[in-house]
């Protein structure tokens, strides 16, 4: 698995995990969602992910996004 397909997986997990926890603990966790649809924005726009410096260093394998 390379540092894109990573990205986007931790990023699922993330959202739906804060959608649970909205559901079913407190509606306050969207704001957790909102953050990681955020950083999912600017990072297509600027293509810096803190991620991606995590993943580098424990040497994962680059894709073509986060070069």
């Amino acid at each position: 698995m390379n540092i894109d397909r990573f990205v986007m997986a931790v990023a699922g997990v993330f959202i739906m995990s804060s959608l649970l926890l909205a559901h079913f603990h407190n509606p306050n966790w969207l704001w957790f969602t909102a953050f990681v649809g955020l950083n999912l924005f600017q990072a297509s726009l600027t293509g810096f992910c803190p991620l991606v410096f995590i993943l580098k260093k424990a040497g994962v394998k680059p894709g073509q996004a986060f070069t």
